[in-house]
């Protein structure tokens, strides 16, 4: 099994944490969507797509990425991602819309608590400091192990 994870971590380099943590159980190739073509995702079994959640949604970056891929039928993607306000089945909803729209399976999705400082958060020092935390990387290390059991 050929697995890729895609991903952007900008302002902590929380959702880097995170993403490394399951590359590592899943042997996975690590691309940020803006180094990576639509047609060479292709070539990959499974397809982790993950950011931190900037007003609510994934990174424009990887929505886009998202819309310009063809159709995927049959291949397996899954989701993650860092949030200060870690609400998964509201901050995942427009990246899982449009992969399903592609034609993944969605496999599973994650997502932890990470520092966030965007906005006005940033007058009071962020919210979650220290997250993800060796405790959230160990559940997304456990994440990816079963991950790569369906897979």
């Amino acid at each position: 099994m050929r697995a890729l994870i895609v991903y952007v971590s900008i302002h902590h380099k929380n959702t880097e944490k995170v993403a490394k943590a399951m590359a590592d159980v899943l042997n996975a190739d690590l691309s940020k969507p803006w180094k990576i073509k639509p047609e060479e995702v292709m070539e990959y079994d499974l397809v982790g797509f993950g950011s931190g959640i900037y007003w609510w949604r994934h990174h424009w970056a990887l929505l886009k990425l998202v819309e310009d891929l063809p159709r995927m039928e049959g291949k397996k993607a899954f989701i993650f991602s860092t949030a200060g306000m870690n609400i998964p089945w509201y901050n995942h909803r427009a990246l899982k819309k449009r992969l399903k729209e592609k034609g993944f399976e969605i496999v599973g999705e994650f997502s932890c608590r990470g520092w966030d400082t965007n906005g006005w958060l940033s007058r009071i020092g962020g919210i979650n400091r220290g997250h993800p935390n060796e405790r959230d990387l160990e559940r997304a290390r456990r994440f990816a192990e079963r991950i790569r059991m369906i897979a």
